[in-house]
């Protein structure tokens, strides 16, 4: 089946984001199936024959440490989990190396944090890398660190981690390979769960039951991450493709499967997109009404005379929410003072502070170039 006339044709693009889940790739006792693993490879290898570039984006490192640590199911404290993708990692990648050597194709690992896809300085370097192993002909092989993150630097799953990364290598498409073929209206389980087609925004999914992880028990990720993933990515201007692993050679070579969802905006800045949904707020403000429609309604910068109270302890550069007078997250931003300055600042004006304080105390308190409105 050929896409649709306003779907886009995954024959057609130069470079394609591909993420691909632990139950995709492992048997149900967590060992890696070698058979996935080289029908997916070989479906890349055929796509970049064709003039594509990939990055994929892949699960399985904690999976894979399962069989040989004898662990029965993914561990639920840190230290194992972490264990088992040290163990993990090595073989995933030794696995792919093999699989991709077999037409001549070189892969590299590039193992990310939250913080290297939220904080600039790393955002800027994980860029550089990516985009100079395509430019040698590398396919890069894109995971979470899971053996050095901790709760307070994870990305959260990979689904969102790919999301990220295709805005930031500029891809023209994410497909998402999972274990079921597509977005259903309800438990693909249940007698006449439909699959939805395509998905043009929001309203979209209002009557759609979104489901957890998955039987297998492997991964993270079940069908909300990879809707929220793909919120993000076509959010900036990305579309996505959700489908099931074993039709990959099919989906990139053009073929109308599994779900689609379009693009709902357009590319924003590197800055505004880690900014919504990379970063963790380190805190909050708490704004009056005036300072909220300021902000969201048009468009300003945060001022000191608007914020009521500080929530936190964060320092300045750290981004933090800006609340409205209910406590809903309208904004996100990142501040210019550190929190333990603020308090004395509250309620007044930027010029009464700089008579009194000094120059440098007439600045905003969050600049609207480091803003982003999380609510209309």
């Amino acid at each position: 089946m050929t896409a649709s006339k306003d779907r886009l044709d995954l024959s057609r693009v130069a470079r394609i984001v591909v993420k691909v889940g632990s139950s995709s790739l492992t048997t149900t006792a967590g060992g890696l199936d070698s058979d996935r693993v080289d029908a997916l490879v070989d479906a890349i290898c055929s796509r970049r024959a064709a003039g594509a570039e990939i990055v994929l984006v892949s699960s399985g490192a904690i999976a894979s440490g399962l069989a040989p640590l004898s662990l029965a199911r993914r561990p639920r404290d840190l230290a194992t989990a972490q264990a088992a993708a040290s163990v993990g990692q090595g073989m995933l990648l030794a696995r792919y190396s093999a699989s991709f050597a077999r037409t001549g194709v070189i892969v590299g690992q590039v193992l990310l944090t939250a913080d290297d896809v939220t904080r600039r300085a790393h955002y800027r370097n994980a860029q550089r890398t990516l985009y100079r192993l395509l430019e040698l002909g590398v396919v890069p092989i894109v995971n979470e660190n899971d053996t050095v993150a901790t709760d307070e630097i994870r990305v959260g799953d990979n689904d969102r981690l790919a999301a990220l990364v295709a805005h930031l290598v500029h891809a023209d498409a994410l497909v998402l390979l999972s274990d079921v073929d597509g977005l259903y209206d309800g438990p693909p389980s249940r007698p006449g769960a439909t699959l939805i087609r395509e998905v043009r925004g929001p309203a979209d999914l209002g009557s759609v039951t979104i489901g957890g992880v998955g039987k297998a028990g492997v991964g993270l990720g079940g069908m909300k991450s990879k809707v929220d993933a793909a919120a993000i990515a076509t959010a900036a201007g990305i579309p996505v493709v959700l489908t099931h692993a074993m039709t990959a050679p099919d989906v990139l070579g053009g073929a109308d499967l599994g779900t689609y969802f379009h693009p709902t905006g357009k590319r924003v800045t590197t800055r505004l997109l880690w900014l919504a949904h990379g970063s963790a707020p380190l805190g909050a403000l708490h704004l009056d009404s005036g300072a909220v429609a300021a902000v969201v309604d048009r468009r300003l910068s945060l001022l000191p005379a608007g914020i009521r109270s500080v929530e936190g302890d964060f320092d300045a550069g750290d981004p933090v929410d800006l609340l409205d007078e209910s406590g809903r997250a309208v904004a996100r931003g990142l501040v210019n003072f550190d929190s333990s300055e603020l308090p004395a600042l509250l309620g007044r004006s930027t010029r009464e502070l700089a008579r009194e304080l000094g120059p440098a105390y007439e600045r905003e308190v969050v600049h609207r170039d480091d803003l982003v409105i999380l609510r209309p």
